[in-house]
């Protein structure tokens, strides 16, 4: 059956953008049109109700979009190490919304319910809280801080508490108990296996779904989601290097996937 498809396919090819043929028969799947385009990523329906393709573009942005640009490779940096993150934290018990890779910049997710909550993770002081808070950029925070921000474009991202999100009615209480749980895990193993990189991880954003009852990890871990120094010199490696223009953005993100990303395409 699956000789006959593929061969079929080789005889009447569709549009490239379109059909994705691969190894096996649940990767052959069909791009639709854009269920949703953020600053970063775009995220497109299938034929298969159950799975989303979600696309890393080059675009750049900060300051709540006041600064734009365009980095050409950092699609493809952001999405090598977010699929080996999501794989890895696969492997040690948290559940995400990640398939496969349909392409260098493609992935396949599971379709889930976001959660519009964002959650800031802070183990070093560093970016807004040290504006905001009596903290000096580098002071280590134990233990971690974890920060609710309402996903909102149109009200800006507002830090809310456990009251203010379920007064939105954005999570239950049980949900949210088990995004603080997961996100301090999640947190726990990749500070741990960033150490064994060279990296510091002083702050980064998580996103959650619902999907089948449960809540899963989804979004993307990224360059552009987290703030990575060097552990030894300090160095930005990050999006910090396009906010406060630090040097080659493309150079930094290289820098990391080149630690991360078994085989990396350089």
């Amino acid at each position: 059956m699956i000789l006959l498809i593929i061969s079929l396919y080789q005889i009447f090819p569709a549009p490239a953008s379109l059909l994705y043929p691969l190894n096996d028969l649940k990767t052959i799947m069909i791009k639709q049109e854009a269920l949703y385009s953020g600053k970063a990523k775009t995220v497109f329906k299938t034929d298969n109700t159950d799975k989303f393709i979600m696309e890393f573009r080059n675009s750049l942005t900060a300051f709540d979009g006041k600064k734009k640009s365009e980095a050409r490779g950092k699609g493809y940096y952001n999405a090598q190490i977010s699929q080996t993150l999501f794989k890895f934290l696969e492997e040690k018990g948290i559940k995400t919304h990640f398939d496969h890779m349909l392409s260098d910049t493609e992935m396949v997710v599971d379709a889930v319910e976001i959660v519009l909550i964002e959650v800031i993770v802070r183990n070093i002081a560093a970016g807004s809280i040290t504006k905001k808070y009596p903290f000096k950029t580098g002071d280590k925070l134990n233990p971690p801080i974890i920060i609710f921000d309402y996903k909102s474009d149109e009200f800006g991202d507002p830090m809310i508490n456990d009251d203010m999100a379920l007064a939105m009615g954005l999570a239950t209480k049980a949900e949210l108990e088990e995004i603080r749980k997961l996100s301090l895990k999640i947190n726990s193993i990749l500070v741990e296996y960033l150490a064994g990189k060279n990296l510091l991880l002083p702050d980064f954003k998580l996103e959650f779904g619902r999907r089948k009852g449960n809540i899963v990890l989804a979004d993307e871990i990224s360059c552009d989601t987290c703030r990575f120094w060097d552990r030894t010199t300090g160095e930005s490696l990050d999006k910090d290097v396009f906010r406060f223009d630090k040097g080659d953005l493309v150079a930094a993100y290289r820098e990391v996937a080149k630690r991360i990303v078994p085989g990396i395409k350089l």
